[in-house]
């Protein structure tokens, strides 16, 4: 994360302090309840902290007890931010607080009264001016002074490095100079996004005393001009959406397209979308309009970079609406209008954002810099678009302090850093990275009150009079700045690189061996490059160095090498060692698999077996209901029986009672000693009950009385 930005109101610790009684935390009883009420808990919970450290200092106290939640995520929450320094704590505290809630300055202006800003003047230069330096609470800053013109007084501020005068009567170069601009110049702001189309510098959106802005400036880069440009929505097209809402943000990136367009994408907002955003800026009819985009969008953030290569944009990093930063990689494609997201190989950035991004060659992109919420960085990351695949080359040269806000442009093979911040203090250096030979250089240096040395300025590149010129604009310092300043790049500045560049046999460049891993170093000696210089002064234009230094580092870096290797070949061992151990118990688990199948296999047969005897109970169910059946044949007989005891005898010759047994079936009967009968006449096997004898008694008295001509009726 970049140092946190204050208005051009209160200074440190004062705006620290009207900002802690802005949120509630100024001794009340209840700062947690006061904080909660007004942000999300976890934000909340963060500012707290943020005070602590300010006001307290590190975390001293000791753990609360675990069952204590929220006394405990107080305490692990401050013990988190270590030995951050109070300065940087009031900073961030500030920062949070503009980032959540961007009017609160405003609202609590009340309680206190806020200086007179600074006119918004141009500069004429006056030779009969001397400077000094105005002492101001112990620091040192360049004199402003009041300068006489024709219409008015105006305000122009020097030091030793910065020539305030007209540019088109300037031919120094390497040096930053103010040029005499006219017009109604825009809002001073940080954070916002600029770029170049015909010789025009277009000046959109951004971040003032914690407000988001939507304006749109141009100012005539031959002229020197500005002037607002009254922009309106679009209707519907086939590409582009229907009367866009031009909501205010900072941190998006403006980027040329066509040279008719420009495109706004991302940055953050008071009420952020879900996806990044893609404005269209038509310069001809001055219209914004929405892209219409296919594929999966990023998140919304801002703080990201986005670097034209070809016809597709590449998106990394930035810092999402939650603040969380991020370190995922995209590309839109301008033809298709699609997005793709890039799974790349290798070890990518950090998460961060406020950092800076170039195009080397059309194939390399480098990252710089950037920070997180608590840290800055000053490492160098490289994108083969290739291969996709991520490396960390090293750095030769000068090398930058860590910073994040800091703003980049190239020219040529060369790559220009300009201001940032590391939490502290502005970064003063103007840096030039050769692409090629990834050799650092200082090109220029300014004091910190400088709006070059600001954080959140813009930089773009430029043409007058056939030279490339780096044109900045705005930035914060301390205030906010909206001022122009431009420097004309000399060859001087591109001389160190060039002069390795040279020493390097066959021009091989440093980006392609980053990419590389592998390059054998004793081949590299052999082969002549003895004389590879890592080092160089351009103070005195000596750009030797000892060659036993030379062979010392480079046999330093082959033993690192080697014990690299031997590191990874340890490593493929243990790999083959546990393949070997998995193998094995793949093994043992496809034998227990077989002997689980083997037992289905018996379940299986006795299921089968089980329903082949269910199937035999069935049948003798079946064979039940025919006996039933008989049953009931045998008791309508009975029924029979009882009819005719009351009737007369019958006739000769005629069957005795009809429906009655046969007189051989009773002898079957009489000759049945058990009470069981065989089957008879197409009669099942019975067994006699209590009736069936006491039938059976009946039926034989009727038939005894039948041959004795004996009445029924006695």
């Amino acid at each position: 994360m970049a140092m946190a930005r204050a208005s051009s109101g209160l200074q440190y610790p004062e705006r620290f302090y009207a900002a802690a009684s802005y949120v509630g935390l100024d001794g009340s009883n209840s700062p947690t309840k006061a904080l909660t009420a007004k942000f999300p808990k976890s934000t909340a919970l963060l500012l707290y902290t943020l005070y602590q450290q300010a006001t307290v200092g590190p975390c001293n106290i000791p753990e609360p007890s675990s069952w204590k939640i929220v006394e405990h995520s107080k305490w692990a929450s401050w013990n988190r931010l270590g030995n951050m320094s109070s300065t940087e704590a009031m900073r961030l505290f500030v920062k949070i607080l503009e980032e959540e809630d961007p009017g609160w300055y405003s609202r609590a202006s009340n309680s206190f009264v806020e200086p007179e800003p600074e006119p918004v003047i141009d500069v004429q230069m006056n030779h009969n001016s001397k400077v000094g330096p105005v002492v101001e609470n112990g620091n040192s800053y360049p004199e402003t002074k009041t300068i006489p013109t024709d219409n008015a007084s105006q305000v122009g501020t020097q030091d030793k490095d910065v020539v305030v005068e007209g540019f088109s009567s300037v031919e120094v170069y390497d040096q930053w100079i103010a040029p005499a601009v006219s017009g109604q110049r825009p809002r001073a702001r940080y954070e916002h996004g600029a770029a170049v189309v015909q010789d025009k510098l277009y000046i959109y959106g951004g971040n003032h005393n914690g407000r988001y802005l939507n304006d749109l400036h141009v100012l005539d880069l031959r002229s020197w001009t500005w002037s607002r440009v009254e922009a309106k929505a679009e209707v519907e097209s086939a590409n582009l959406s229907s009367s866009p809402t031009l909501t205010p943000c900072a941190g998006h990136s403006l980027i040329p397209w066509d040279n008719t367009k420009l495109l706004s994408i991302g940055g953050h907002a008071k009420d952020p979308s879900e996806s990044i955003q893609v404005k269209v800026f038509d310069l001809q009819t001055a219209t914004w309009s929405t892209l219409k985009t296919y594929g999966k969008p990023p998140v919304s953030r801002g703080g990201q970079s986005v670097t034209s290569v070809g016809k597709t944009l590449v998106i990394f990093g930035g810092q999402d609406a939650k603040r969380t930063l991020l370190n995922d990689l995209h590309i839109l494609d301008l033809e298709t209008l699609t997005w793709d997201e890039i799974e790349a190989a290798g070890v990518p950035p950090s998460p961060r954002s406020d950092h800076a991004a170039a195009v080397h060659a059309e194939r390399y992109l480098l990252i710089f810099g950037g920070g997180s919420h608590a840290t800055c960085y000053n490492d160098l990351h490289v994108l083969d678009l290739q291969t996709m695949e991520w490396s960390r080359p090293t750095q030769l040269g000068k090398i930058p302090t860590p910073r994040a806000g800091q703003a980049g442009a190239t020219v040529g093979e060369n790559w220009f850093i300009v201001g940032g911040g590391d939490n502290k203090s502005g970064v003063s250096e103007t840096a030039v990275l050769n692409m090629s030979t990834l050799t650092w250089s200082v090109v220029t240096s300014v004091q910190e009150r400088i709006p070059v040395a600001s954080e959140g300025l813009s930089l773009v590149v430029s043409s007058y009079d056939g030279e490339d010129v780096l044109v900045s604009f705005g930035g914060y310092s301390g205030r906010y700045h909206n001022e122009v300043y431009v420097l004309k790049p000399s060859h001087k500045s591109t001389l160190q690189s060039k002069l390795i560049e040279n020493s390097i046999p066959d021009s091989v460049s440093a980006v392609q061996n980053a990419t590389n891993p592998t390059r054998d170093v004793e081949s590299e000696l052999e082969a002549g490059n003895e004389g590879k210089i890592k080092e160089l002064a351009i103070d005195n234009g000596d750009f030797t160095k000892p060659k036993g230094d030379l062979l010392t580092v480079l046999k330093a870096e082959k033993d690192e090498l080697e014990t690299t290797l031997s590191n990874e070949k340890l490593n493929t061992l243990k790999l083959k060692q546990e393949l070997g151990d998995a193998e094995g118990r793949n093994s043992e688990l496809s034998k227990e698999l077989q002997s689980v199948r083997g037992q289905l296999a018996a379940e299986q047969s006795r299921c089968f077996k089980l329903e082949v005897e269910v199937a035999e109970l069935g049948q003798k169910l079946q064979t039940i209901g025919t006996l039933q059946k008989e049953l009931e044949l045998l008791q309508r007989q009975k029924a029979v029986l009882v009819t005719y005891s009351g009737t007369d005898k019958p006739g000769i010759g005629s069957e005795p009672f009809p429906g009655l047994p046969s007189p051989e079936l009773d002898k079957d009967i009489q000759e049945d000693p058990q009470g069981k009968m065989l089957r008879a006449n197409g009669l099942t096997k019975l067994e006699p009950t209590r009736k069936q004898d006491k039938s059976r008694k009946k039926r034989k008295t009727f038939t005894d009385s039948i041959a004795t001509g004996t009445s029924l009726e006695h």
